[in-house]
């Protein structure tokens, strides 16, 4: 039976927005994508002081981050299933409601389990967020005016991004404050963003019957939990080589394989493999997962070099990532509007990969010693790279496929983005935790690190020939990680120069949609 659309919901989707109609009706998307982005960086700073009064490991250090970006992965493709169904602004509120109880759980906790808890709670709301906004903005604006709305967002992002460490910084270091603040802050943020909704996006619901596929999301979230936890726990617990480790890597990757299975036999899958018959969409999400490794992977760490090899305060250490940030928001305001303008964007693509590849390279050439000035013309050149990449991988993606399948597509970039993050995150804190622990165990004997892994350190508690030898371990250990990741920005970089440019379309998502159905029931009948 063919689906149809009510009159009203035809003339929805057949009217295009104004620009001040898009912009009321983006004001309470760009609130909550402040809020999420908010969550994540004002946290940064406040992390080493976090692990050390909860007494946390540099492993518990890693899995603070991952949990949030494992939680956000494993329900992305569940939120942009259930966009097809339900409302996609009640679902975007719901999110939100979700993010504030994870918020109040994280500020009022009392060790590091329950925190880890808290962060997957935030993450299934981040998740909701991250995958609505995109689904969202493809249904109102066509992908040819997408860059005119690039500078918005990428003032929101650059905003949330260099106020979250500077808030996060001056919370921890007020006393009658403290780090607990950093997770409560969002809460009244969140709250605006709800009421905002509620008045401004008016979206049209299309509903159809659909069936989410539970046990395709279980899978692919215990496949992919499995590998992570070994990946953080390898080098550490147990030896790379050895009989655990051939568990769960073939446990891991026969739950995947089982996963996909299910997927391709399923009648709404939560990952449609029937997607990844577009060249684009493979390039596109291949290239997602390494940007996800490479960028979450190396640059999560930087707050804590900064703390800790260069002794700098948490304010300070906000203040040390304003180049990347700026970097980022010129480079992505300045592509989207040349695209806008012109039609073209695969330059921007390949110029992004060719200039993060580089910036990471500069930043494994770092140490306890480098000078300021030199790691903010490293980050800033991060920074340019990142933002002429990640945001156009979605919209070379959005472009390809059927407006039908738009929410598969964009969840489906999403999910691989994050899950890139997460590998990224936990292998490369694996990575970071083993060169800590084999550094200091080398540097000041067995008894440093109690035969296990090393705990986050704090400076202050330290004397002063032992404080210098561990700034300089955690110079040379973070420095190891943009070695790692810069190779892997090269493979991206490879990918993109293989994804085919086409003509950017000039019609919104709702409404090429509206007229894919129409020619369907014209050929029907």
């Amino acid at each position: 039976m063919t689906s149809t659309i009510p009159p009203t919901d035809t003339a929805a989707v057949g009217t295009r927005m104004s620009r001040r109609e898009v912009l009321q009706a983006l004001s309470g998307l760009m609130v909550g994508m402040f809020v999420s982005i908010l969550a994540s960086t004002v946290v940064a700073n406040a992390l080493p002081r976090i692990i050390a009064d909860l007494n946390g490991s540099q492993t518990v250090y890693t899995w603070i981050v991952t949990s949030e970006l494992l939680a956000m992965t494993a329900t992305v493709p569940l939120w942009g299933k259930m966009a097809d169904l339900y409302s996609k602004k009640l679902l975007i509120q719901l999110s939100l409601g979700l993010f504030v109880v994870g918020s109040l759980i994280a500020g009022f906790t009392p060790n590091v389990e329950v925190l880890l808890v808290s962060r997957v709670v935030q993450g299934i709301g981040a998740g909701g967020m991250t995958a609505l906004a995109m689904i969202v903005m493809a249904a109102m604006i066509p992908p040819r005016e997408l860059g005119r709305y690039a500078g918005i967002f990428g003032a929101v992002f650059g905003v949330g991004t260099i106020a979250g460490p500077l808030i996060g910084g001056v919370l921890v270091d007020t006393s009658w404050l403290g780090w607990r603040w950093c997770f409560l802050i969002g809460v009244p943020f969140s709250i605006i963003s709800i009421a905002l909704l509620q008045r401004t996006l008016h979206l049209p619901v299309v509903r159809r019957k659909v069936t989410i596929d539970w046990l395709g999301a279980l899978l692919i979230t215990s496949g992919v939990s499995t590998l992570l936890i070994w990946s953080s726990l390898a080098g550490n617990k147990f030896d790379w080589a050895s009989g655990w480790t051939a568990l769960m890597v073939i446990g891991g990757l026969a739950l995947l394989g089982l996963a996909v299975f299910v997927e391709s036999r399923a009648a709404e899958p939560i990952i449609p493999l029937t997607i990844f018959r577009s060249r684009t969409v493979s390039l596109t999400t291949i290239a997602s997962v390494l940007v996800g490794v490479a960028m979450f992977g190396g640059t999560v760490f930087l707050s804590q070099y900064f703390q800790i090899s260069l002794g700098k305060s948490p304010t300070v250490a906000g203040l040390m990532s304003l180049p990347m940030i700026f970097g980022l928001l010129v480079s992505s305001t300045v592509a989207g509007q040349l695209i806008t303008k012109y039609g073209r964007w695969k330059a921007y693509l390949v110029a992004g990969a060719a200039v993060m590849t580089v910036g990471m390279a500069l930043l494994g050439t770092i140490d306890a010693q480098t000078s300021v000035g030199v790691l903010s013309i490293y980050m800033a050149v991060l920074g340019v790279g990142v933002g002429m990449l990640m945001q156009n991988l979605v919209l070379a993606a959005q472009n390809d496929v059927p407006a039908h399948e738009l929410g598969a597509a964009t969840s489906v970039l999403t999910f691989f983005r994050s899950m890139g993050g997460a590998i990224g995150v936990s292998a490369l804190g694996a990575v970071l935790a083993s060169r800590v622990t084999s550094l200091t165990t080398e540097r000041l004997g067995p008894a440093a690190t109690g035969g296990g892994t090393a705990e986050v350190p704090d400076l202050s508690t330290l004397p002063e020939p032992v404080r210098l030898i561990i700034q300089d371990v955690y110079g040379i250990a973070t420095a190891d990680l943009f070695l790692v990741g810069a190779p892997i920005a090269l493979v991206a970089l490879i990918v993109v120069l293989f994804i085919k440019e086409k003509p950017l379309h000039t019609l919104s998502g709702d409404e090429r949609r509206a007229q894919e159905e129409a020619a369907a029931k014209a050929a029907v009948h």
